[in-house]
Formats: C-alpha cells, sequence, structure tokens
C-alpha cells in the first residue's frame, strides 16, 4: 500500500486487521478503540509525515492491532495460560539514554533470567517456545525488518542496539494497550502524547501480565527482566501489579539524559517525516519526562511497598565498571549469580564494548538544551540521587 492509499481511520485499520489475521475481530478487554482513534487522528493532524512515513504510521499502527487480536484469540484457545504465575520480577525504571538498554542485554545472558526477545514482541502468536527458541522462523522474519533501518539511518545502531535476539522494552509491548509514549518518539503526535500522559494505566498493566503470561507459557525462566523508562507513567500500577517487584532505577546527569533523547528521536522521526524540529522535540520532551519523573519519586516515596525491592543504579558507576554494577544489582535485590551466568554475562561485555556499532555523538545547543537551565529545573532530582555533571 502506497502513502496516498493509506486511510488512517479506525474502520480501516480494524478490516485490515482482521485481514491479516483470517478474520480475528476480538480486541478483548479494556480501553483500546478510543486511544487508536486518537493516535490516528493526531498522526493525520500533526506528524508532518511523508509518503514513507505513511506507510511506516500504518504498519507500526497494524502490527499492535495484529497483536492484540493474537493474544486475545491464543488465550480463548489455551486458557491454562492465565495460570502462569509471575513471581518477584525485575524492572529496569528511569530516565532515557541511561544505560538501561545495555544492563537489560545484559542481564539477558544470565540462563535464568527470561526477557522479551525482539522477535517474539513483534510477532507473539503462537505463544514462542522453549524447544525452538533459536530457530523460530519469526526470528528470520523479525531480522529481516532492520536492514532497511540502516540504509535509512545508519546512525540508529549505535545509538540503540538493534537486533531480532536482542531483549526489547516494556514500552513496545504497551502498544498493544494503546497507551505508550512510544508513538509520540517515532512520529509527532503531541495531542495523542497529552492523553498519554493523563491516561489511567491500571489497563496497561492489566494487559501486560497477560503477555508475559503469554510469552512464560512455553518457554519458563527463574524470573523475567524487564526494561523502559515508560513504567515510570504508571508506576503505582506495576506496583499493585507485581508488589513484589525488583526494581533497578537509572540515573544520569539529566542533561546528557534530555540532549541524548532529543537526539534519538530526531533520528527515528526523519524516517518518516521531512520536518523535524529538534528544538521543539527537545523542549516538549523534556518537559514531559521532567512530569513524569517526579511522578515516579512521589509513587515511590508516597508509601511503604514490603514486598518489593528498589536499587538505584548511577550511569557513572556503570559505565565505570558494567559487570561490578551488576554484581551490586544481584546482590541488592536477592538474585542467586550461578558460575555459568557470570560467565555470559562477562563474555557479552566483552563482545559489545562502547563504540562498537559507532559512537553517539551529540551537543547540547544542537536541540537549544541549555545546561544551567536544565539541572535547575532538575535541582531536586539532582540533590536526591546525588548527580554530578558529567
Amino acid at each position: 500500500m502506497s502513502g496516498a492509499e493509506i486511510n488512517f481511520e479506525v474502520d480501516a485499520v480494524i478490516a485490515e486487521a482482521a485481514r491479516r489475521t483470517d478474520g480475528l475481530a476480538d480486541l478483548g478487554d479494556g480501553p483500546f478503540l478510543e486511544p487508536l482513534a486518537l493516535l490516528l487522528d493526531s498522526l493525520r493532524r500533526e506528524a508532518r509525515l511523508n509518503a514513507i512515513g505513511h506507510v511506516i504510521a500504518w504498519e507500526r499502527v497494524l502490527l499492535h492491532v495484529v497483536n492484540r487480536l493474537g493474544y486475545v484469540e491464543d488465550r480463548k484457545r489455551h486458557p491454562e495460560i492465565a495460570n502462569e504465575r509471575i513471581e518477584k520480577p525485575v524492572f529496569i525504571v528511569g530516565m532515557p539514554r541511561t544505560g538501561s538498554t545495555i544492563l537489560h542485554d545484559i542481564l539477558a545472558q544470565d540462563p535464568a533470567n527470561r526477557a522479551p526477545l525482539t522477535w517474539e514482541v513483534m510477532f507473539p502468536s503462537p505463544p514462542p517456545e522453549a524447544a525452538t527458541a533459536g530457530s523460530d522462523p519469526r526470528i528470520a522474519r523479525c531480522a529481516a525488518t532492520f536492514p532497511s533501518v540502516d540504509a535509512q539511518i545508519p546512525a540508529f545502531k549505535a545509538m540503540h542496539p538493534m537486533g531480532a535476539e536482542l531483549s526489547q522494552e516494556c514500552v513496545t509491548l504497551m502498544g498493544e494497550a494503546m497507551c505508550t509514549p512510544l508513538f509520540h518518539n517515532q512520529f509527532r503526535v503531541p495531542s495523542y502524547q497529552d492523553w498519554v500522559d493523563r491516561a489511567d494505566w491500571s489497563h496497561v498493566y492489566a494487559l501486560h501480565q497477560r503477555q508475559l503470561q503469554h510469552l512464560q507459557w512455553r518457554n519458563r525462566r527463574e524470573r523475567w527482566v524487564l526494561k523502559t523508562g515508560a513504567h515510570q507513567w504508571g508506576l503505582e500500577h506495576l506496583l499493585r501489579t507485581y508488589p513484589d517487584a525488583r526494581i533497578v532505577f537509572t540515573h544520569r546527569d539529566p542533561v546528557k539524559s534530555m540532549t541524548s533523547y532529543a537526539s534519538l528521536t530526531s533520528l527515528v522521526r526523519s524516517m518518516g517525516s521531512d520536518e523535524v524540529d529538534r528544538f521543539e522535540i527537545a523542549a516538549d520532551w523534556t518537559a514531559r519526562l521532567r512530569r513524569v519523573l517526579e511522578h515516579a519519586i512521589a509513587v515511590r516515596s508516597a508509601r511503604a511497598y514490603p514486598d518489593a525491592i528498589f536499587y538505584d543504579m548511577h550511569f557513572s558507576d556503570f559505565v565505570a565498571d558494567q559487570f561490578a554494577a551488576v554484581e551490586k544489582i544481584y546482590d541488592a535485590l536477592g538474585l542467586p549469580m550461578t558460575e555459568h551466568g557470570a560467565e555470559r554475562m562477562r563474555a557479552f561485555i566483552a563482545e559489545h564494548p562502547k563504540g562498537k556499532d559507532g559512537i553517539h555523538r551529540y551537543a547540547p545547543e544542537e536541540f537549544g538544551v541549555v545546561p544551567d537551565t536544565i539541572r535547575r529545573e532538575f535541582s531536586a532530582y539532582l540533590e536526591r540521587f546525588g548527580l554530578a555533571p558529567e
């Protein structure tokens, strides 16, 4: 389908999703059509998409609708999936560009840890199986989507490693709830993101739990290791859904964090738009992320969580010695580390040195970021966690 033929209307999306799933129509419980309509409206009016961008956005939206239909249908066929228990999951949470992605990938190397992999998040139905975890044809299908990204934005891998068998973020899983900051990162959809910022996230975590049960059913490990800064939007609901969660908060000088995220967002949006305003992106996301950070800190401070464990990791400590930082996480969260698990994680660190896929270079002035202003706006955060300027 060409950009000119794309119809960003709910009925058109649902009809195409039904066609791609041989007639599936049950989207399950919880809000979905309303936020879908908001996203599509924002894509039409605000996203400034070019011809390629229309196709990218259409396929992105359809992916999540198709996946949601699959989750619902698979649960109908296999109601025993509901019996899966999610115990003491580990969540990596924090501001963007704080080392959380590489930390997630390192933890995923421990055979005891189960991370959602990119291929199974992209194509979750039918539920993945341990017996074919390394040979499932969906792995190659997923991998085939990456060359186009490399060709269009070759600098992206230096910012964010990609791979069908690398760990994937919960922010992508949240697309099936149609409540995620993922879309405003990839496309300029501020009205939709305004709704995300004030939404009730309880339904996001109700679905998130079902998604983990789905992925775990035939491929179980000792514990889940999960990651996304988007958990800050709904931290109170995360803790209600998973009261025994183990949460690693990652921290970094917000000047670096905000500038790096503005750089990443600008690059991602350039795939589908010829009108990308880097200053607007930095100002918009800095304000949103400051509010959501304050929300997460308030949730964490508001009451005791007797069954949860929190651990704070500074980016500077992680960069200085990645494995030492991992050892501290295991110790703080009470996780046993086997010799084999340690070897696997050490090997991954050795095979992925800083700069392997290029160096992500950026400067605050390129995005209108004023360091003194950022540090003043984030002063309470800097003081609370003892963060020094980088």
